[in-house]
């Protein structure tokens, strides 16, 4: 857990760390968006190049956010394997019950790279915006919702207290994984069933910790009166001028895309007729 970037904020001095959370969330979005939009491996370094000048922007240490990346390393490795194998196509490699296709190699490939991707995006995201900011940033983008009565500012305080109790879990759960360790317990040897076996004693009382945690908090709430509603803040939200230039650049990372998936379209198209 202590790989989980996502919901951590790096305190930094940096034009990123600056901007409106509504532009940040915007940006967010879009770059997600686009990575499910681009279709070929150019427009994916296209995208990891966009991602690298945030990056550098926001002045966080490229470690950490690619420390990140570590903690789905798993599900990385189970995605790829399942695309590789179950995909039909030209076989590129054959042994006993496993068939490898071209098909599958890119499919993997692709996976691989808009998960990463993926991931880095929204750790840039939290690390360079406060889980307060977020939730402001939320509330104030969908504030049209309610309208239609969909409870936005409570959809805003859930993702707020997620966030915030993040970091909290995790040095739970190194407290409780410290305390079993001087007791004896071995988290680190043996199978991978004695593994998992061997995590309940972890499990089980950050569970019961976590529903302490969220009923004093609700207890917390309720004491001081809180329901939600109309309130007020201390720092309303305003745009500047640099939130203009971002969405600006926005608009730049979907015309760019839209552009080069086009180009390799047509230059695959004519390669395939030359040949």
């Amino acid at each position: 857990m202590s790989d989980f970037t996502i919901g951590q904020y790096y305190p930094e001095n940096s034009i990123i760390h600056k901007l409106d959370p509504r532009v940040k969330l915007f940006g967010t979005l879009v770059f997600i968006v686009m990575l499910f939009v681009v279709n070929n491996f150019v427009g994916f370094a296209l995208m990891a190049l966009y991602l690298f000048a945030i990056v550098k922007c926001s002045r966080i240490p490229f470690r950490k956010v690619v420390k990140g990346v570590r903690g789905i390393i798993i599900i990385l490795i189970v995605s790829a394997l399942l695309n590789m194998f179950f995909t039909p196509g030209k076989v590129v490699f054959h042994w006993w019950i496993f068939t490898v296709s071209a098909e599958g190699l890119i499919r993997s490939a692709y996976l691989v790279i808009r998960l990463i991707l993926l991931v880095l995006s929204t750790s840039v995201m939290t690390l360079t915006t406060k889980p307060n900011d977020l939730a402001d940033g939320m509330e104030k983008a969908l504030g049209f919702l309610k309208v239609i009565r969909v409870p936005v500012h409570e959809i805003a305080m859930i993702m707020s207290l997620a966030l915030r109790f993040i970091p909290t879990l995790m040095d739970e759960t190194e407290r409780i994984k410290k305390a079993q360790m001087a007791r004896g317990a071995d988290f680190e040897t043996g199978n991978i069933f004695k593994r998992a076996k061997s995590l309940v004693p972890i499990l089980v009382p950050l569970f019961v910790s976590s529903i302490k945690k969220a009923v004093n908090l609700a207890q917390a709430m309720e004491a001081r009166c809180y329901n939600g509603g109309n309130r007020t803040k201390l720092h309303p939200l305003k745009y500047a001028r640099r939130d203009a230039i971002s969405y600006g650049f926005c608009a730049v990372i979907i015309a760019s895309v839209i552009v080069v998936n086009i180009v390799v379209v047509k230059f695959l198209a004519h390669t395939y007729v030359v040949f």
